[in-house]
């Protein structure tokens, strides 16, 4: 990933005081641009306002972090990073500590240890939880530097039992503050990174709590389901609602017919949490290791991701008849993509007015579900109260998807249980699988042909890069006019990036869009979709015609159930993969996907949005707005949940 520097740095509502310092920033060859500091006796030159602990780690001197994330704006509230710093009185927290003039560093001392195993010490006091039962346990920051500075013991006293309630009123999300350690990265997260403010730090002093509004169970409040704050949390205070018990059970019972649909972004990072490199993809060993649990079938999300373009295309196409051959004022554009759960919650209770403006297509895993209740089911005689749709999904939001009461179009639930990849992982764990050194094996028929523009789904941009291929060709009748079907313009980790392509030499049936320039906008991460709804509430975007947005940084490789940690470089290395995967594919249209072909010429006979497809394949969405009920049930510590 080029852009290294913190996801929330343009989105951010904190003073400029607590953002990052970026070198970046700042010429090299200003007048006292450079400064040569010394740190644990190590020359380093650095660019004036570099941070200490950016300067530490440009010479590998690690300096121990709770509060501070690569993605986030600082905080500088834990303090395990303090250094001592010539002719300074008291020790300094390297995160905040911008550089102005050359300095003396030390990182480690007798005097610095002692702080950080007091600091350690102190946050062990209020910390309540079994490590041994902890969903993060050997993966707990707090943890680990505990064992490393040595902490064997409560020098100042430990909590003997639970002061709050656990909140599992979410379907994505729990939250148990009896592991909070105020580090505020969930506040940053849900405020600077996505604009949702669902939570915030309450009350002062020894009474802060991070809290929702009004202590509010968190399924009553704005929370978007994204997941963005498990992925930062240091501890184990948030993670996803795991349905592992439930699969196990389902594929225990001989009469059920467990089936599993694996998104790609799941499998570009499964491998982190089996040692594997982040962007090493591990798609054909993880089809072997979901056979040996006990599934019966493994199917490829990018099949219903192909069919999504041909949905969502369609519906875009209509759109555009509508408005520009039929001079229709009434038709909503831009249309926007709505395969991201987390983005369509963040619509529904910020921008209520503006669903129209969004796709009907349902995600590829609703989908999915519809299509293995009804199509599946039927051609291979298999009653569908008998089918157990697991999707594996990078994304904690989908667990909320598949409870929406819509989402029964076969008229069973469609997808019934949600796993991220963290939770599969688990699983494939305990059977003593391993994953790395696993032989290959193909998906099984007729779900698992997915093109390479399925695929792609899961990087930022990667919805609009598949219909580009696909709408370009099919108004055309010529491939799109990128090098190899790389369409650059929309790739990318910027915010919010833009691009348009003018249409030339229609086929007959498209002349209405002869000469037409397409605007397309993709954002990713909902504090950019944010900026993007406010330019189309303030009638900037009239011209564009087709925006992609992504609730999570990243897109889906960035999602809220990836495998902890997450940063810059990591989300980078699991686009490569996938773009890497997608150039080793001979199929990489979705609209040239021979099962796709099949099942409009076998099942939805009136091909793209006809009365069938519609029926199963679309939705619709809920107002929602952002004012919470008070009058709901209050929780609060010593209550229920």
């Amino acid at each position: 990933m080029a852009d290294n520097k913190a996801f929330a740095r343009e989105t951010s509502r904190a003073p400029v005081s607590q953002r990052r310092q970026e070198t970046g920033e700042i010429k090299k060859d200003a007048i006292g641009g450079d400064i040569t500091v010394n740190i644990d006796g190590i020359a380093v030159k650095v660019a004036m306002g570099t941070t200490i602990l950016e300067a530490a780690r440009m010479v590998n001197i690690k300096i121990p972090t709770l509060c501070q994330h690569d993605d986030l704006c600082l905080a500088g509230v834990c303090r395990i990073c303090v250094v001592e710093v010539d002719n300074e009185r008291t020790l300094q927290a390297s995160c905040s500590y911008p550089i102005f003039g050359p300095i003396n560093i030390r990182t480690y001392s007798p005097r610095i240890r002692r702080a950080r195993r007091n600091i350690i010490q102190l946050l062990l006091r209020n910390h309540y939880g079994e490590c041994y039962s902890c969903a993060r346990n050997n993966n707990c920051e707090l943890q680990v530097l505990a064992k490393e500075y040595g902490v064997t013991s409560y020098k100042f006293g430990h909590i003997k039992a639970p002061r709050y309630d656990k909140d599992q009123s979410s379907y994505a999300v729990e939250r148990d503050m009896n592991k909070c350690i105020l580090c505020r990265r969930c506040v940053r997260t849900c405020i600077d990174l996505q604009e949702v403010g669902a939570l915030e730090a309450v009350h002062r002093g020894a009474g802060t709590k991070i809290s929702t509004y009004m202590d509010m169970p968190l399924n009553d409040v704005v929370c978007i389901n994204c997941g963005q704050c498990i992925n930062r949390c240091p501890t184990g205070a948030l993670k996803a609602k795991d349905p592992a018990e439930g699969i196990w059970k389902a594929i225990e019972d001989a009469k059920k017919h467990v089936i599993i649909q694996t998104a790609p972004s799941p499998r570009a990072a499964i491998g982190e949490e089996f040692g594997l490199k982040p962007g090493t993809s591990v798609t054909k060993k993880l089809n072997t290791a979901i056979k040996r649990i006990g599934f019966d079938k493994v199917f490829d999300t990018n099949f219903t991701a192909d069919l999504t373009i041909m949905e969502e295309g369609t519906e875009l196409l209509l759109r555009l008849k509508k408005a520009i051959a039929g001079k229709d004022k009434s038709v909503r554009l831009p249309q926007i993509t709505s395969c991201s759960p987390g983005w369509v919650k963040f619509i529904e209770h910020f921008y209520p007015g503006r669903l129209g403006h969004l796709s009907t297509a349902k995600s590829p895993q609703q989908m999915f579900g519809a299509i293995a209740k009804t199509w599946y089911a039927e051609r291979n005689n298999i009653d569908p109260a008998d089918i157990v749709s697991v999707s594996l999904m990078p994304c904690s939001a989908k667990k909320f998807e598949c409870q929406r009461p819509e989402m029964n179009s076969s008229g069973y639930k469609d997808v019934d249980y949600a796993l991220t990849t963290r939770e599969l992982a688990g699983m494939i764990k305990e059977c003593g699988i391993d994953l790395p050194n696993l032989p290959l094996s193909d998906f099984d028929d007729p779900l698992g042909t997915g093109s390479g523009a399925g695929l792609v789904f899961g990087a930022t941009g990667g919805v609009m890069e598949a219909a580009i291929r696909t709408a370009y060709e099919l108004v055309t009748g010529r491939e799109a006019p990128f090098e190899n079907l790389r369409v650059m313009p929309v790739r990318g980790v910027e915010g919010i990036r833009k691009a348009q392509i003018i249409i030339k030499d229609t086929l007959e049936q498209w002349k209405f869009l002869e000469g037409v320039t397409l605007k397309v906008m993709v954002a990713h991460g909902t504090a950019n979709a944010k900026k993007v709804m406010d330019m189309l509430c303030e009638g900037q975007l009239d011209d564009y015609h087709f925006i992609e947005v992504m609730a999570c940084p990243g897109g889906c490789i960035g999602g809220g159930g990836q495998p902890i940690p997450t940063g810059p470089d990591i989300r980078g290395a699991r686009i490569k993969a996938i773009y890497a995967e997608d150039e080793s594919l001979v199929l990489r249209k979705s609209h040239e996907n021979p099962v796709v072909k099949q099942i409009y010429e076998q099942y939805f006979k009136e091909g793209p949005c006809g009365h069938l497809s519609h029926k199963l394949l679309h939705t619709g969405y809920t107002a929602r707005g952002k004012w919470i009920n008070v009058k709901k049930t209050k929780r609060g510590p010593g209550s229920g949940s």
